[in-house]
């Protein structure tokens, strides 16, 4: 959820902006862009990484890569496109909902990968940080949609 939720971050945030004004946004945005990619490759390179572990966090970690560069596409057409098309918010939200999915598996297998921090420690903390984020991320969205869901029932 940790991706979903940056996306969110950017969409709204963007909006805050003037059309004409959102190039400056769109570097911040590469940025983060950068900010989110670049410890996670710095990680899948590392010697230490590709050595053995019981559970596939390295396999885990490409996904997590593939997902960061759909979710940075995401977020550069939500905060360039003014409305947004009803199909790209579906799919939006179905990347979302691939995200949740993607958190899970990386709970489960950082809870069941604790001999990997000795094999491989970068893998394995990187691991234990994603999953911190997308827990972290999964609150808010839970808080946020109770708080939708209250006002929606008045």
């Amino acid at each position: 959820m940790f991706l979903y939720l940056l996306i969110f971050m950017a969409y709204h945030s963007s909006r805050w902006i003037p059309r004409h004004q959102r190039l400056k946004f769109q570097i911040l945005n590469a940025v983060f862009t950068a900010l989110v990619l670049v410890p996670q490759f710095y990680v899948m390179e590392r010697p230490k990484s590709s050595r053995y572990c019981r559970q596939p966090l390295l396999n885990n970690l490409s996904a997590s890569i593939a997902l960061s560069f759909i979710a940075s596409g995401f977020a550069v057409i939500l905060t360039l496109m003014d409305p947004v098309l009803q199909g790209l918010w579906a799919s939006y939200h179905v990347f979302g909902v691939l995200s949740f999915g993607h958190g899970v598996c990386t709970a489960i297998l950082t809870l069941t990968a604790a001999a990997c921090a000795k094999t491989t420690p970068e893998l394995y903390y990187m691991s234990l940080i994603l999953t911190i984020v997308s827990i972290f991320s999964t609150g808010f969205f839970m808080v946020r949609g109770g708080l939708w869901l209250t006002n929606r029932l008045q």
